[in-house]
């Protein structure tokens, strides 16, 4: 009970602020005449979800076909990787600086390729996804294996274990955390990625969604479509937040349970 007590009243500022901040906006909104196309009100926002509801979750289930494919490319292409790279340093020592410096890329500028080389189907809107999503796994996985316990691994190898038996037993455990981390941040903008692909060329999507109620100045179905992107990108933050609570059990705090 005062687990669940103590979470309300940590998120309880938040959740006042953005009452407060709605609120305002539907007042203003209201009052200061602004016309809806420039500014529609929160009320209006909701009435458009709920009469676009069904054509936002069909959208919707476009974009997240190209979030999952491309967020699964990422995470296989950056565990392989990071592995080689922790298994080579020479490998490392080349590859690493590449990574860093592709950074400086900007998405916007690699994805109008993506679409030239293959198309307007999902597969370029999937690689744009694992391109957005790969920097900050492989990078969060490298430095996770440099954090493990070297002394751990030169026990395993004197008990003869093989390399798999080690990297399943100490190397993988101990780099899981970070790997998190950074699967936190890969999924948040993995939405992002897949809005941005289909900016620049798709047939569906809550982009395209997007780009239509723009064009035709339909800026309460804009802000559906965003809130939308919001709640999905929240959604995936919390099932890997979820997720990592279950595959690493060790890490749990142990609270005791105390009943009224």
């Amino acid at each position: 009970m005062k687990k669940k007590w103590a979470s309300i009243k940590a998120n309880l500022p938040a959740a006042v602020l953005l009452a407060v901040l709605v609120l305002f906006w539907e007042l203003v909104s209201r009052t200061a005449g602004i016309a809806e196309y420039i500014l529609p009100a929160p009320s209006a926002i909701a009435v458009s979800l709920a009469d676009n509801y069904s054509l936002l979750l069909e959208h919707a289930g476009v974009t997240l076909s190209a979030v999952l494919s491309g967020l699964a490319l990422a995470v296989v292409v950056a565990l392989l990787l990071a592995t080689a790279m922790d298994r080579w340093a020479t490998l490392k020592q080349a590859v690493y600086p590449v990574l860093v410096i592709s950074q400086a890329i900007p998405i916007f500028a690699l994805a109008p390729l993506m679409l030239i080389w293959f198309g307007v189907g999902l597969l370029p809107k999937v690689l744009i996804v694992a391109l957005v999503c790969f920097f900050p796994l492989a990078v969060n996985l490298v430095e996770g294996f440099d954090q493990v316990d070297r002394e751990a691994v030169e026990l395993m190898q004197t008990m003869h274990a093989d390399r798999w038996m080690i990297m399943r037993s100490v190397q993988l455990p101990s780099a899981l955390p970070y790997f998190f981390s950074g699967l936190k941040i890969a999924a948040t903008y993995s939405v992002l990625g897949a809005i941005i692909g289909e900016w620049l060329g798709a047939r569906a999507g809550l982009g395209i969604y997007m780009l239509r109620a723009m064009n035709s100045f339909r800026t309460s179905d804009l802000f559906a479509s965003i809130i939308v992107v919001i709640i999905l990108s929240l959604a995936f933050f919390k099932l890997v937040e979820v997720s990592g609570w279950l595959v690493m059990p060790w890490r749990r705090k142990t609270h005791k349970i105390s009943e009224d």
